[in-house]
């Protein structure tokens, strides 16, 4: 069965921070990314995120309990699912076959956005379209050699409706509308790799890029 996530309406328009427990998501419900898919892995992050809508604009907060932590992605098309990086993949409406977004950011803010289309063929977002998203990260940009130590970080950032419009038809968000997603960690190349899902994804082998087994986000 797919997960499921409901989606709240945000207090306000805000700038990302990274305050997970300050005002605005302090009693937001935060979702567990805690599946895993080939091997078990040796290390395991604790991994949540919470989402909250508004008009106009989307809000995602993740926060790791990491170890093994590094970042050398520092491009938009650099590979930054090899660093440590949480990713959310999601189908503006309730039909995954029309294709869908996947946002990949680094522990470092380093962050890749691209819509795949029905056909499974990525397009990139522009460098002026990138340049109105709003993001925070807790970690520096590079982060080289890897920490070993225990190490909390948060990424947050904030994307308007239009900018997903440019590549497809948006059922915005509003009350009782449903979008399916699903949300990921992972760190192909650090020294603990391991990929882990919200909704169980049932391959052998990690993919991520497997719409069929998107959960569903519920907006209220």
């Amino acid at each position: 069965m797919s997960s499921k996530y409901i989606i709240r309406r945000a207090p306000e328009t805000f700038e990302p921070r990274g305050d997970w427990e300050g005002r605005i998501w302090r009693d937001v419900q935060p979702l567990d990314i805690c599946h895993y898919m080939g091997q078990k892995p040796e290390h395991k992050p604790k991994t949540q995120a919470k989402v909250l809508y508004d008009e106009g604009s989307i809000y995602v907060i993740f926060r790791v309990e990491d170890r093994f932590v590094r970042a050398v992605a520092m491009n938009h098309l650099d590979a930054v699912w090899e660093d440590s990086c949480v990713e959310f993949f999601f189908t503006p409406g309730s039909d995954v076959s029309k294709g869908y977004f996947n946002i990949e950011t680094n522990c470092g803010g380093t962050m890749l956005f691209r819509w795949n289309d029905a056909g499974g063929v990525p397009t990139h977002l522009s460098d002026d379209e990138r340049a109105g998203l709003r993001i925070y990260h807790s970690e520096p940009k590079i982060v080289e050699p890897e920490k070993q130590a225990p190490t909390v970080w948060l990424v947050e950032y904030r994307f308007t409706i239009d900018i997903l419009e440019k590549y497809c038809s948006v059922v915005r968000p509003a009350s009782g509308v449903v979008w399916r997603s699903n949300f990921y960690k992972c760190g192909d190349k650090t020294s603990r790799p391991h990929w882990l899902t919200w909704s169980v994804v049932d391959w052998p082998t990690p993919n991520f890029h497997l719409p069929q087994f998107f959960g569903v986000l519920e907006f209220i």
